[in-house]
């Protein structure tokens, strides 16, 4: 029991920072809430829980004065033992992740003219999200966050990276505590703190989670496409049925440099279903002069990966050369043994 009105009924799911469940609301009989919990041990010191529950209330406080029917209403939150909890509507259904992955599982694909009605609901929900004062960004936009009820209609879900922009600064106005679910982030997403993530950060996670509806599987990740330039496929080669117009806008959509990107959520809608022209050749992942300034300023972080991944070739390599050398003794013991007398 929470606050004297919240029974819990079961847990929804789980993860690092915390855990989601189905509640009762005493208060309302009838009513079911999903209440989150953030953990004060999933951060590493008191300054950044400090940090972290500040940011919890002016999250939860822009939460509860939204009000649209593709967004669970917020309706409390409160702190509890360091524990802090936000309280919403309690959106049953699947999610459209499980959605593709049934649909998979028939081998189809799900028709183009039901995920652009879809696209239609989910640019509508964060153009709305995009157009408070100040701006909303969702930060996590992916099929798993994206709930279908009755009548094909969606609600996105899932505010755990929910951040007001601050427009006089392109930073957002908080340190996040994640960066979101790698084939759905765009790349300035990963710089934290330090990075200049605005609304075209909610472009790339659409244009993402349209190419994992229609193609059924998750786009390659944004670092994959920054090191790799041929690691994204075209849409179209996963799932002829895709329209041209549709696959270029996904494309745009998940252009590597925010500038490429269409500039909001009506551009992009433009593209998918207006007379709005596509660019004949999109970039599918090469890296532009800005980003390579990105990678200098991330040298610490690229090397290290980069010698990690030296170790795990040299570990690899020692043992197999190890391996080789007890083999040659082995036989030469075998050859010895059957030339004795």
């Amino acid at each position: 029991m929470l606050r004297g009105r919240y029974r819990i009924v079961e847990l929804v799911g789980q993860g690092g920072a915390g855990a989601v469940y189905r509640a009762d609301d005493l208060r309302l009989p009838g009513r079911v809430t999903a209440v989150k919990e953030i953990r004060p041990d999933a951060y590493e010191s008191d300054d950044m829980l400090k940090e972290s529950q500040e940011q919890f209330r002016r999250e939860a406080s822009v939460l509860a004065r939204l009000d649209h029917p593709a967004l669970p209403k917020v309706s409390d939150y409160f702190e509890r033992d360091e524990f802090d909890y936000l309280v919403m509507d309690f959106v049953a259904g699947p999610d459209l992740r499980q959605v593709v992955d049934d649909t998979r599982a028939e081998n189809e694909m799900l028709p183009e003219a039901r995920v652009l009605q879809w696209a239609e609901q989910i640019l509508d929900v964060v153009g709305y999200l995009h157009r408070q004062d100040p701006p909303v960004l969702h930060r996590d936009i992916k099929p798993a966050n994206i709930k279908l009820m009755e009548g094909d209609r969606i609600k996105l879900v899932d505010f755990g990276l929910v951040k007001p922009l601050d427009p006089q600064d392109p930073r957002t106005l908080t340190v996040a505590r994640g960066v979101g679910s790698l084939p759905y982030t765009p790349l300035e997403q990963y710089a934290g703190d330090n990075g200049h993530t605005d609304h075209r950060a909610d472009i790339y996670g659409v244009g993402a989670t349209l190419y994992h509806l229609l193609t059924g599987r998750p786009p390659a990740t944004a670092q994959e496409r920054f090191l790799l330039p041929n690691a994204l496929v075209r849409p179209r080669r996963l799932n002829p049925d895709i329209s041209g117009r549709v696959e270029g806008a996904i494309l745009a959509a998940m252009a590597l440099h925010p500038e490429k990107r269409p500039a909001n959520v009506e551009a992009l809608r433009g593209l998918l279903v207006g007379s709005a022209p596509i660019e004949a050749d999109i970039d599918l992942g090469t890296a532009p002069a800005a980003w390579r300034a990105a990678l200098w300023e991330n040298a610490a972080l690229f090397a290290l990966v980069g010698l990690l991944l030296l170790l795990t070739i040299l570990t690899t390599w020692q043992a197999e050369r190890q391996r080789g050398v007890l083999l040659e003794g082995a036989v030469q013991a075998t050859g010895t043994a059957e030339a004795g007398p």
